[in-house]
């Protein structure tokens, strides 16, 4: 684990989670794209997954800056929204280029299981579940790409193709964006009852959980079974 200012219910949630993150660090997805062998299927059917899942993603960080208690977290999860559509699409639209990928097949591919679970499960939380739970059930999606970025740079070489994505993640602009989300969730919790930090541990986990679901899916380039 890694950043600045990590607060009681981030550690105690990292903790709990440490083997799940070895296991999407290690897994063979994450370990292809590292070494720079990962298929272009793969990785085709993995960015064409992100993005939709990043459209969703900006929806749910907007109903968390609507349920934030102060204006701080308003402005951190309104960018953050704004920065999932926008300033990560923009990374998106440069592999949809490379892979030939244009609005007319972007639009016409269905969510994977994966995917339609992940979205649907962070939706669903931002909609019906308080403040403090919605932060943690985000957490994940940024904190876990952030180390995985990390870890990554640290052993890609420079002409990985997948070398935009690697510099994106692993830089030092996204971990600061992560550690004003830890801070967010850090600070959410401090008010919590004993059954709400309950909730965000729940919620830590199972997104956690879908985020090696995300990555696996990608790897089996998985659709709809029937």
């Amino acid at each position: 684990m890694s950043g600045s200012g990590v607060g009681q219910f981030s550690r105690e949630a990292w903790a709990a989670n440490a083997d799940l993150y070895e296991t999407i660090r290690t897994m063979p997805f994450n370990a292809a794209l590292a070494a720079g062998t990962l298929s272009p299927a793969r990785f085709r059917h993995y960015i064409l997954q992100d993005a939709h899942y990043l459209v969703g993603f900006g929806r749910a960080l907007a109903l968390a800056a609507a349920k934030a208690p102060d204006p701080d977290g308003i402005v951190l999860f309104a960018r953050a929204a704004e920065e999932a559509v926008v300033v990560e699409r923009a990374l998106h639209e440069g592999f949809f280029r490379a892979f030939g990928i244009g609005p007319e097949t972007f639009a016409a591919t269905p969510l994977s299981p994966a995917c339609d679970h992940y979205l649907s499960y962070l939706l669903a939380t931002a909609h019906a579940e308080p403040y403090e739970v919605v932060v943690a059930a985000l957490l994940p999606c940024f904190w876990i790409y952030r180390e995985v970025g990390r870890d990554i740079l640290a052993r890609a070489s420079p002409d990985n193709p997948y070398r935009a994505w690697i510099d994106t993640y692993g830089g030092a602009e996204f971990a600061e964006a992560v550690d004003r989300v830890i801070a967010a969730a850090d600070a959410a919790a401090v008010g919590a009852s004993p059954a709400h930090r309950a909730r965000m541990h729940r919620a830590f986990t199972h997104a956690t959980r879908l985020e090696w679901m995300f990555w696996d899916g990608a790897w089996r380039e998985a659709g709809w079974p029937v």
